[in-house]
């Protein structure tokens, strides 16, 4: 019996490589295949990425969301600053909203910024035009969109007390406005449509630029006074206990200043694990196991994960 060749082809699945391929194809923005992602994060570690996307503009995401699902292929957005990336790196196709940095101001004092728009510049923005409301976000190097994914927040507030709607864009391309009602807020998460965060509006309120830029400043000058700001870190690691602080907690067991390999807990805030150089994510995940066995071990207390972990080990 003679086999069909040109039939076995066309029918035989693709390869892994191959459905990349397509789930990139014709895009306008950034691809980027094999690329490493340590230059994308705050802590500066992570392996690479499959491929590495950034769209241009909505219709950009929206043909990748689209083409992604065609392939089942992977995927995964960058936007928080509170994530590790494991060593091996992502599969899939990996997004930077870094393009999607358009920001407008609409009537009844509200802003609405793209999901790519980074919290200092959306400050800085609504501090030009005398609105306060974003004050508490002082210091916050995150995009908007992964500060609503997580619900970013400090002392001050968080971001649900910002948001108005957000823009999401569905798996299968479909563009959905959800109200600030509709999303479920709890500590340090949202509960959203599955998609990706484009857009957010945000209400602000009239204020006097320079009462709001005396917040921003003076709660800049405290996090640089009690943060490690001048290192490479991915912010809190650990969820604070019910009535406590994780940082007291670290610090109470004698962990200050605890190393494995360039990971180190923050002489300054026990809740802080910095890279002094080369960590790796080996590294920073062997410090967490140490503080939380020694945490448990001398007061019984379960220290949980703030920190977002991602990637293969």
């Amino acid at each position: 019996m003679r086999r069909n060749l040109q039939y076995e082809q066309k029918t035989r699945p693709a390869s892994k490589e191959r459905r990349l391929q397509l789930a990139v194809a014709g895009l306008r923005g950034m691809v980027q295949f094999h690329a490493p992602l340590k230059d994308y994060t705050s802590f500066h570690i992570g392996g690479p990425a499959d491929v590495l996307v950034q769209p241009v503009d909505v219709e950009d995401v929206i043909r990748l969301s689209r083409q992604v699902a065609e392939q089942r292929v992977p995927i995964f957005v960058l936007g928080g600053t509170n994530v590790l990336i494991r060593d091996k790196g992502i599969r899939g196709v990996v997004v930077s909203l870094a393009k999607l940095r358009a920001i407008k101001e609409e009537p009844g004092s509200v802003l609405h910024a793209e999901g790519g728009v980074g919290m200092p510049t959306l400050i800085g923005y609504a501090i030009r035009r005398s609105l306060a409301g974003l004050e508490w976000a002082a210091g916050i190097p995150g995009s908007v969109a992964g500060c609503v994914v997580m619900n970013a927040g400090t002392r001050l507030g968080e971001m649900k007390r910002s948001v108005k709607a957000v823009r999401v864009v569905s798996p299968n391309g479909t563009v959905t406005d959800c109200p600030a009602e509709s999303i479920d807020f709890s500590y340090r998460q949202a509960t959203l449509p599955p998609g990706i965060v484009v857009g957010v509006w945000l209400q602000l309120k009239p204020g006097v630029r320079s009462d709001i830029e005396k917040v921003v400043k003076d709660y800049l000058r405290y996090r640089r006074d009690t943060q490690p700001l001048t290192l490479p870190s991915a912010g809190c690691v650990f969820k604070n206990p019910a009535n406590d602080s994780a940082g007291r907690v670290v610090e109470a067991v004698g962990l200050k200043g605890a190393s494995v390999g360039d990971a180190c807990v923050s002489t300054k805030h026990a809740n802080f694990i910095v890279n002094q150089g080369q960590a790796s994510a080996r590294d920073v995940l062997s410090l967490i196991r140490k503080v939380r066995t020694r945490v448990a071990r001398r007061t019984g207390i379960k220290l949980e994960l703030e920190l977002k972990l991602v990637g293969q080990a």
